[in-house]
């Protein structure tokens, strides 16, 4: 393990992070200077401390190892979610506690979208439009872009991209040289938030709230300028934009490349993956417009369409807008919701949750099983996408699912040992290490009521959603740190 390397990149990548603190204060400077303190201070304060921690390793050239990309990936995260707390707990608004200040960098920068702030609608445009920016350099990762970046300082990047991108095949790149495989994945991020932001304005938005939107939209994040969220604007057109990129978001974006690169749609029919994750979305939205027809008869079919496919959405691709409070609804249709945020986006796109490939391999897997025990001895194999897939990637899936629930067990045992009653914790867990946001019972509205210990404990939970559990579990085994 190279501990010089690892520090010289940390100390790059906090110096890059700091430069994040320098469009809020512009944005501060045309808001009668509201908020201009915090960023000013948070970026001198970081700029210092990246310099301090690169300068005394600067010629430390090394060639990253495997094992030192998962240790950068993990530490930049944390590090990242704590220093981009840093402008909130020194703004007067809000004026938010360490604890407070660091759960909302955290949810952020894990585009979980989980949030501890009311009254967001009276706040400085600086730290609205901060908010939103942390969701969208955390919704294709920060380190996909330094991956991009840092080979003009001198830094590999293969070993950082394996441990950051998102799924169970990690090896396959869009382009020859792992630089321009970031650049493409960025390409396409860009090319949609611009897509969203001017889909946003013609829909009827002032262009600072396009802009926001856009941001927490493609990164599937779902921070809002507003309480209201989405519902502030009651807007069917703006609520059709927001369905129609939350959809494009969710999607594997190496499947958009494919497609942009050959200019043929039909790649997506092609992919398996798509088409179980439009069939997943399909059927729940269908399941939701229907009870909520039964079920609020008052409420009128054009208004049941438009909630129902509109929270399936949101919340089955973990982005977490809202038009209303969907946990009011009955009891079986925001547990089903919750449910679908299990599942997520797809591999490779910026959508939380265990990943639609992987529930796909998981059920396939067990319909073999089944097979099996009626044909003992025939040979099957699964596909995806008419190609078997090999037995050690189902093995690397099963893996996952296992530690997911072990994980998800013990910080619910730690969210209700710390007060909070079992909806709650429950709901609360599957927020966070989904990357969802909204959850039922005390967190249906927002975080702040719960206790400190729960925060911290949910913060851990956002950053191992974020990095799919093993990039983090792997420092915890004995084997990693042996020579």
């Amino acid at each position: 393990m190279q501990i010089k390397v690892i520090q010289r990149i940390l100390g790059l990548l906090i110096m890059i992070f700091s430069i994040t603190m320098l469009p809020p204060i512009v944005f501060a400077l045309f808001d009668h200077q509201r908020g201009l303190f915090p960023f000013s201070a948070g970026f001198a304060i970081l700029l210092l401390m990246g310099f301090l921690i690169w300068y005394p390793r600067r010629q430390e050239k090394n060639e990253l190892r495997l094992r030192d990309g998962f240790i950068i990936v993990v530490l930049f995260w944390a590090v990242l979610g704590v220093a981009g707390g840093l402008p909130l707990v020194l703004a007067q608004e809000p004026h938010l506690s360490v604890t407070d200040a660091i759960f909302e960098s955290m949810s952020g920068l894990t585009t979980t979208g989980a949030t501890v702030i009311v009254g967001l609608d009276a706040l400085p445009k600086s730290i609205l439009f901060y908010r939103q920016q942390l969701q969208w350099l955390g919704g294709m990762g920060i380190i996909v872009l330094a991956v991009a970046i840092l080979p003009m300082l001198g830094v590999g990047g293969m070993q950082l991209y394996k441990a950051e991108t998102p799924g169970p095949v990690k090896d396959s790149k869009l382009t020859p040289r792992i630089t321009g495989t970031a650049k493409a994945l960025w390409n396409i991020y860009l090319f949609l938030t611009v897509a969203c932001m001017l889909a946003y304005m013609v829909a009827g938005m002032g262009w600072f709230d396009a802009l926001s939107h856009s941001f927490s939209t493609v990164a599937i994040g779902g921070y809002s300028t507003y309480d209201a969220s989405i519902g502030h604007f009651n807007s069917a057109a703006i609520e059709m934009v927001a369905v129609i990129f939350m959809l494009l978001s969710g999607v594997n974006f190496g499947l958009h490349f494919a497609a942009w690169h050959s200019r043929r749609i039909s790649n997506y029919l092609h992919d398996s993956e798509f088409k179980y994750y439009c069939l997943m979305l399909v059927s729940v939205s269908l399941i939701a417009v229907a009870y909520l027809s039964y079920s609020y008869p008052h409420m009128g079919s054009e208004t049941a369409f438009r909630q129902g496919i509109f929270h399936t959405v949101s919340i089955a691709t973990t982005t977490g807008f809202a038009t209303t409070d969907f946990s009011v609804w009955p009891a079986f249709l925001p547990i089903l919701l919750l449910f679908t945020s299990f599942v997520g986006g797809c591999a490779g796109s910026t959508g939380g949750g265990m990943k639609v490939v992987r529930v796909m391999l998981l059920f396939k897997q067990g319909m073999r099983e089944l097979r099996k025990l009626v044909h003992p001895s025939a040979y099957m194999v699964v596909k995806m996408s008419k190609r078997p897939v090999p037995d050690n990637v189902i093995e690397a899936v099963w893996g996952f699912f296992a530690a997911y629930v072990m994980v998800f067990v013990i910080f619910l045992l730690l969210l209700m040992a710390s007060g909070l009653d079992q909806v709650t914790s429950f709901s609360a867990v599957a927020a966070a290490l989904n990357n969802l946001g909204p959850g039922l019972g005390d967190v249906a509205a927002n975080y702040q009521g719960i206790n400190d210990f729960a925060k911290w404990v949910l913060c851990l939970a956002m950053l191992m959603g974020r990095l799919e559990i093993f990039t983090f579990l792997v420092l915890l085994t004995p084997a990693f740190w042996r020579r």
